[in-house]
């Protein structure tokens, strides 16, 4: 989990960085695109992301199936805030709601540009801001962006501490990085989305 975590949170970070040039111009999200679309270390990058995404997303779930069969019945006074962060708690719930947005999202864009006929779009820009001119398209992944953050927040220091990176010292430090982080990740792709919206 912790290894397949920070190999898709490295992910996350390009596919962000890639993104934001929908904001500064539209032949430079082209090029960018087109790169990601020839380069052949991409290409093989492309199936080590999925294997990745899937890994992640079956020992998830079998995680949580453990982590509920260890105790199958619950405490009798039970305050879960009091042990853990909301994040924390929510792990499954946001995992799945990403996992649902990720779906729509390779459908959406994955798909019809390596697959589809792009709708009659003459290049990705154009396909990206168009589907972003529709509000509720705007707010389901502004909804989803949330949701990220949220698993991703505890995602984060999870997959240090998981990796053995659990101090005193260390520990507190990681975790305001990863509350950073997981801001960042949302608000900078929740950002794009309501860009492009308002700009429609």
């Amino acid at each position: 989990m912790a290894l397949t975590g920070l190999f898709l949170i490295t992910f996350i970070t390009l596919h962000l960085a890639i993104n934001l040039l929908t904001m500064v111009s539209k032949d430079a999200f082209n090029e960018a695109s087109h790169f990601m679309a020839t380069n052949p270390l991409i290409q093989v990058m492309q199936y080590v992301l999925a294997a990745g995404f899937l890994i992640h997303i079956v020992m998830g779930i079998n995680l949580t199936l453990k982590n509920k069969s260890a105790r199958p019945e619950k405490y009798a006074y039970n305050r879960p805030s009091a042990n853990s962060g909301f994040s924390s708690r929510s792990m499954i719930i946001t995992g799945m709601l990403v996992l649902v947005f990720l779906v729509l999202h390779l459908r959406d864009y994955f798909v019809e540009l390596k697959f589809g006929d792009m709708n009659g779009f003459d290049n990705d820009y154009d396909l990206v801001v168009t589907l972003f001119g529709m509000w509720y398209y705007t707010l389901i992944y502004v909804l989803a962006f949330i949701a990220l953050g949220i698993h991703l927040n505890h995602g984060f220091q999870s997959a240090f501490q998981s990796m053995g990176a659990n101090h005193s010292r260390y520990t507190p430090l990681i975790k305001k990085l990863g509350a950073v982080y997981c801001v960042i990740i949302a608000a900078g792709f929740s950002a794009i989305a309501i860009f492009h919206f308002v700009n429609a």
